[in-house]
């Protein structure tokens, strides 16, 4: 009985959900000039600028430390 219980609560939560597939077809293959990995808005936007700048500062801090341990020791 209890699986029974647990596969009607299981199809009951997946019929009352709603397919939003369709939807986010629509708004990633629309042809508007924007680039895929920002037509999802303004949160696509900051977790895109907060990864290039990430990013940046994490390679301008590692060629630091290869350009100083380049240098040659002072006596």
């Amino acid at each position: 009985s209890f699986h029974i219980l647990c596969n009607m609560a299981f199809s009951t939560t997946t019929k009352q959900m709603k397919n939003k597939v369709p939807d986010n077809q629509k708004i990633f293959q629309a042809d508007n000039g924007l680039p895929v990995h920002i037509k999802g808005g303004t949160t696509d936007v900051l977790l895109y600028r907060l990864t290039m700048t990430i990013t940046l500062a994490g390679t301008g801090y590692s060629l630091f430390w290869i350009l100083c341990a380049c240098q040659p020791k002072g006596k």
